[in-house]
């Protein structure tokens, strides 16, 4: 089961989790993320461009990759805490 996006957000500003979930090309992708402040890094805005928000899609940090990284989350598969 997969767990509702606000508890999934909490979550991931406290720990590192493993999310497996369906890529838009439709393969699977396996990621161990966090939004723990002692791991990610602040992004410098470099366009003046504003994007409209998704509310679907949810940043995360990749710590293996140590870059953000992002995943729709009605594309979610398995969440391993």
């Amino acid at each position: 089961m997969i767990m509702n996006k606000e508890v999934l957000l909490e979550t991931l500003r406290k720990e590192i989790i493993t999310l497996k979930f369906t890529k838009s090309d439709g393969s699977e992708r396996v990621m161990k993320c966090t939004l723990r402040d002692d791991y990610t890094v602040k992004e410098e805005k470099k366009t003046d461009r504003v994007k409209k928000p998704n509310d679907n899609v949810i940043s995360v940090w990749d710590v293996e990759w140590n870059g953000w990284r992002s995943f729709k989350y009605d594309a979610l598969l398995e969440v391993h805490v």
